[in-house]
C-alpha cells in the first residue's frame, strides 16, 4: 500500500469514527425531539481538537521529549481552564441533560457536575496519548525488525565469505593428493570441483534454493572425496523421501561433512564417513557420522567451519531447528533436525 493511499485510508478511518461519536451524543436529542443544548457542538468540536492537538503536538514535542512533568502538567492545565471556560459560558441546564435520569429532581451538585465535565474533556486527551504511544512503539518496532534483519543479512553474508574459501582449501588439498599420486583421475576430480564451484557462484549467494540443488551439490562432493581417498569402502551417502517443492539456504550441510571427511581417516588410512538424509512432509533429519581418525587429535584448526554452520542456524531457524553433537572417543556424529 502507498504511502498516499495509507493516509486517505486512515483518513476516512477517523472521518467514520468521530460520525459515530457525534451521533452516539446527538441521536437522543432527534428521537426525543428535545432541542440539541447550544454548548455540545462546541463541547464535541473541541473534544476533536484536543484530541488531535495533544496527538500530533503534546505527545511528540513534550512526552516523547522526556519532558514528562511539563506534558502533564500542561495537559492538567488545559483540562482545568477548558472546563472552567466552558461551564462559565455554557450554564448547566437541567431539563438539557442527554440523558435525563427518572428524578427530574436530582442534582448532583454544581461542583460535581463541572468536574464530571473535565473529566469528559480528559477522556480525549488521555486516549490520544496512548494512541500515539502505541504508534510510535509500532514504529520502533518495525524499524528494529529492518534492522535486525539488515543485521542477520550481513552476518550470514560474513559466513558465506568465511565458508566459500574454507572449503576451495579442502577441495584443492584433495586435488593436490591426487596429482602428487599422478592419479589419471585428477582430471575428473577437476571436473567435480568445476561443477561444485559453479554451484557455489550461481546457487550461494541466495537466500534458499531447491532441496534438489542442494542434494546434487553434496552427492558431486561426496563423489570427489571418493575420488581422492585411498579406501572409499565405507563412504556411503543415503538420500531417502520427496524433495520437490522444499528449499533450503544454500551449503547449510557441507562443513559438517566437511568435518567428517577431514577427521575420519584413521591410521591404516581407512575412511569411515556415514551420511544419511531424510526428507519428511515438515521435516528434514540429516546425520553425518565418522571414526574420529589421528588428524582430529593434533588439529588446532578443527572446528572453524562448524562454528559457521552453527552461527547459521541460530540466524536462519531460530528455534525451529534441533542440533546434537556426540563425541564418544572413536565416533563423531552429527544429527540435525530443520522444521521445513
Amino acid at each position: 500500500m502507498t504511502l498516499d493511499r495509507r493516509h486517505i485510508r486512515i483518513f476516512f478511518i477517523h472521518f467514520f469514527i468521530w460520525a459515530l461519536f457525534y451521533g452516539f451524543f446527538l441521536y437522543p436529542f432527534f428521537f426525543e425531539f428535545r432541542r440539541i443544548p447550544p454548548d455540545l457542538p462546541i463541547r464535541l468540536a473541541w473534544i476533536i481538537v484536543l484530541f488531535y492537538f495533544n496527538y500530533f503536538v503534546l505527545v511528540p514535542k513534550l512526552l516523547l521529549g522526556k519532558s514528562t512533568v511539563v506534558y502533564i502538567a500542561t495537559c492538567l492545565a488545559i483540562i482545568l481552564v477548558s472546563g472552567i471556560v466552558i461551564n462559565i459560558a455554557f450554564p448547566f441546564q437541567p431539563e438539557e441533560r442527554l440523558f435525563r435520569p427518572r428524578d427530574e429532581n436530582h442534582n448532583l451538585g454544581r461542583f460535581v457536575r463541572e468536574l464530571f465535565s473535565m473529566l469528559n474533556l480528559s477522556a480525549p486527551i488521555f486516549i490520544s496519548g496512548l494512541l500515539r504511544m502505541y504508534v510510535e512503539w509500532r514504529k520502533n518496532e518495525d524499524l528494529r525488525q529492518v534492522v535486525e534483519k539488515e543485521k542477520v543479512s550481513a552476518e550470514l553474508q560474513f559466513l558465506k565469505t568465511q565458508l566459500n574459501p574454507h572449503f576451495l582449501f579442502n577441495s584443492l588439498n584433495a586435488i593436490y593428493s591426487l596429482s602428487v599420486k599422478n592419479s589419471s583421475q585428477t582430471s575428473e576430480t577437476i571436473i567435480s570441483l568445476s561443477e561444485l564451484m559453479r554451484y557455489m557462484l550461481y546457487e550461494a549467494d541466495k537466500d534458499k534454493v531447491p532441496l534438489g540443488k542442494e542434494m546434487e551439490y553434496i552427492h558431486n562432493y561426496v563423489q570427489l572425496q571418493r575420488l581422492r581417498l585411498s579406501d572409499s569402502a565405507n563412504v556411503k551417502l543415503k538420500i531417502s523421501g520427496n524433495e520437490q517443492s522444499k528449499e533450503v539456504p544454500p551449503l547449510l550441510f557441507i562443513s559438517f561433512i566437511e568435518n567428517a571427511f577431514k577427521y575420519g581417516t584413521d591410521y591404516t588410512g581407512k575412511t569411515y564417513v556415514n551420511i544419511n538424509l531424510l526428507i519428511e512432509p515438515l521435516n528434514l533429519r540429516f546425520k553425518v557420522e565418522n571414526k574420529i581418525g589421528v588428524q582430529r587429535t593434533h588439529s588446532k584448526n578443527s572446528g572453524v567451519g562448524l562454528e559457521n554452520i552453527k552461527n547459521r542456524l541460530r540466524l536462519l531457524y531460530p528455534n525451529s531447528h534441533e542440533l546434537n553433537i556426540t563425541d564418544n572417543g572413536e565416533t563423531y556424529s552429527v544429527d540435525l533436525t530443520l522444521n521445513l
